[in-house]
């Protein structure tokens, strides 16, 4: 394992290696990506840049990678995720390739744990993706915090966030997709079936993509003149245990739902789990609708009623993105929403009765 310090690495021999980029970078005054661009001979870049760079890699004794056969090496990008478990990670990853492969570029997915999950981040891990070369870095979202956030402006590597869980600082590149309209187009369903008693398992508070979801069913519940029951709002995990034990509570009430938006498909899941520990049939007794259409969606039984999130033309998105800030060009705006769209399957029917 190569161990990444502040000047320099060692190998297992513990033979020095030189300077990281991201050090010669620095010392530079570049960002890393234009070091790149330097070490790799490309043509676009100042010459007092260049000037700069080349002597900052004479001074620190940075070692230029070999070339095979004189080729020249395709530009590099890493996307970093939190798990590679969820079909909804399979998608992104799907669709960054896909717009890697027609940019020309070389794509590199790796595992970061978020904060709190059991072996925190390991100090340093994002040195890692300069260590190997990459111009640019899309997270997913990968749990960042202030101290990531730090690391990244200061080694000034351009960086797209796909889907994140919480607002980003201000300045940050991100994509998601039109989460309040997704909110508003899941309850206008539920209610054009005749449901008035809607209840909304939820995310955490606090985060992005569930307080625009539902903030959302609250603006098309207001529109059509239906109150907002108390107690219909119940946050919990992005998982099936806590929506699973959130809707037993809402059964619980003296006054249950006939249907329930839940924010997830993940958390429809266990909707349909705690609806069955009851005896009752999806949509018979209780109509459901989720958010995603992950596979999983139509894997249920029955089919899931759902709001489709574009996670493939996110992540391409994102991708694009990239590739325009490591050529220099920054975007119009931090925010890119794509739309989103309801898939009617068969878990909502007009209430019994």
């Amino acid at each position: 394992m190569v161990r990444t310090g502040s000047t320099g690495s060692t190998g297992r021999a513990g033979v020095t290696a030189g300077p990281t980029l991201a050090v010669v970078a620095r010392a530079a005054g570049v960002s890393v990506p234009t070091a790149s661009k330097v070490v790799n001979g490309r043509e676009d870049v100042a010459p007092d840049t260049r000037r700069r760079v080349t002597q900052a890699l004479d001074r620190l004794g940075y070692v230029r990678r070999p070339r095979f056969d004189g080729a020249r090496e395709p530009r590099r990008v890493d996307l970093v995720v939190d798990s590679l478990e969820s079909s909804g990670a399979g998608a992104v990853l799907h669709g960054a390739e896909e717009a890697a492969h027609d940019a020309g570029l070389e794509i590199v997915v790796s595992v970061a744990l978020a904060p709190g999950r059991s072996g925190s981040p390991e100090r340093g891990w994002l040195d890692r993706p300069v260590a190997r070369g990459s111009s640019g870095l899309l997270f997913n979202p990968a749990g960042l915090g202030a101290p990531q956030y730090a690391w990244l402006e200061k080694h000034r590597i351009p960086f797209v966030m796909i889907d994140p869980v919480l607002e980003p600082p201000p300045g940050v590149v991100s994509v998601g997709a039109t989460n309040w309209q997704g909110g508003v187009t899941a309850t206008e369903h539920l209610l054009s079936l005749g449901h008035e008693r809607i209840a909304v398992v939820a995310d955490l508070r606090h985060t992005m993509s569930g307080d625009a979801r539902v903030a959302g069913h609250g603006s098309a519940l207001a529109l059509a003149g239906v109150p907002q029951r108390a107690g219909y709002v119940r946050h919990a995990g992005s998982g099936e245990a806590s929506a699973r034990h959130r809707t037993h509570e809402l059964l619980d009430l003296p006054e249950p739902p006939t249907a329930v938006f839940a924010c997830s498909d993940r958390m429809a899941l266990g909707v349909y789990e705690a609806l069955a520990e009851r005896g009752l049939r999806v949509p018979d007794d209780m109509s459901v609708i989720g958010f995603g259409d992950l596979p999983e969606a139509r894997w249920l039984a029955p089919p899931l009623t759902t709001v489709r999130q574009p996670l493939s033309e996110m992540a391409a998105t994102a991708l694009r993105l990239l590739v325009r800030m490591m050529d220099g060009h920054r975007p119009e705006s931090t925010r890119t929403e794509l739309s989103t769209r309801l898939v009617e399957r068969a878990s909502t029917a007009p209430p019994r009765g």
